[in-house]
């Protein structure tokens, strides 16, 4: 069956996951962005209407990262037609929740349901990753979490370097996102060009007792491994005020462990139930309201579904 119209959404999603700098990621429960995608005869790609972006996002086609996505998948398969885009933001920008990646997904989920699916989610993260390529770099560590859910290990940028990994009864997540940008280029610019040797082993080992963590299901030993990054959440921490005083409050509340998301400013929280990630949350959002900075928490889970077309007419 043919379709003209195809809405579709995109989950957050938070990278890293403390030591695992551009190779980890997952999908979150909950928030995430919108499209509504149309065929449209002319060759070109439109923004009919964007939404909750406060008017940041360029409405240019071949700027917007919606877009960018998109016509790599049109011209990959020689459609002609172009589209008309309702782009809805439900991620705040520069948060550390994948709002990039979320953007560059949704579109290219609706447009495959458009094309018939004649690609798979994950034979689809090439055409996401172009549009990915914008502003985050050309890495996959936030984009194929956010098509196919779960945890995923990234060991490059082509399909078969995707791996899913298992995840642990008892992993639940809280999230506070202050209201500060935090540019990916930034906070990549930040980071030390070279680590020693030594630094190295420590920071290779710990991302390895992560995978075998999670392999066993062992919450404890995930947890000291996700807090053992010598490297780069360290160099990052000065971007994002609150981030001890949060991270302690967390700690206290409860979680076992507490790291930046992706670029920041979230901070991501494992918690081992459901009520420590409320407790965690709120008190991690004590600490950012108590210094008058606006900010927005939840407790939260891991997507595993991924990205999904809602409606196709």
């Amino acid at each position: 069956m043919a379709f003209s119209i195809a809405e579709a959404f995109a989950p957050a999603t938070v990278a890293n996951l403390g030591v695992g700098f551009d190779i980890l990621g997952l999908a979150l429960q909950g928030m995430g962005d919108r499209a509504i995608v149309e065929f449209q005869d002319a060759p070109e790609i439109i923004f009919s209407e964007i939404r909750g972006d406060d008017g940041k996002l360029p409405r240019d086609p071949a700027l917007n990262i919606a877009a960018v996505s998109a016509r790599a998948l049109l011209d990959h398969v020689g459609e002609a037609r172009g589209l008309s885009i309702r782009l809805f933001k439900g991620l705040p920008l520069s948060s550390g929740l994948g709002s990039s990646a979320a953007s560059a997904v949704v579109s290219v989920i609706a447009l495959n349901k458009l094309l018939g699916e004649p690609f798979t989610r994950a034979q689809l993260l090439p055409f996401c990753l172009e549009g990915e390529a914008l502003v985050s770099g050309y890495h996959a560590d936030n984009v194929a979490p956010c098509l196919l859910g779960g945890i995923i290990l990234v060991a490059g940028t082509t399909v078969n370097a995707i791996q899913p990994l298992p995840l642990p009864d008892q992993f639940h997540l809280a999230l506070v996102t202050p209201d500060i940008a935090v540019p990916t280029d930034s906070a990549r610019k930040i980071l030390p060009k070279h680590v020693t040797l030594k630094t190295m082993i420590h920071q290779t080992g710990a991302v390895a007792k992560l995978v075998d963590a999670l392999h066993r299901g062992d919450l404890a030993a995930l947890s000291q491994a996700i807090e053992g990054d010598r490297v780069v959440e360290p160099a990052r921490a000065c971007l994002m005020p609150m981030h001890r005083e949060a991270r302690a409050a967390a700690k206290q509340a409860g979680a076992a462990a507490v790291f930046i998301g992706g670029a920041g400013p979230t901070l991501c929280a494992v918690c081992e139930s459901a009520v420590i990630a409320e407790m965690a949350a709120s008190a991690m959002q004590a600490q950012y309201l108590a210094a008058n900075i606006p900010c927005m928490s939840q407790a939260t889970g891991v997507d595993q579904c991924g990205a999904v077309v809602l409606n196709a007419y």
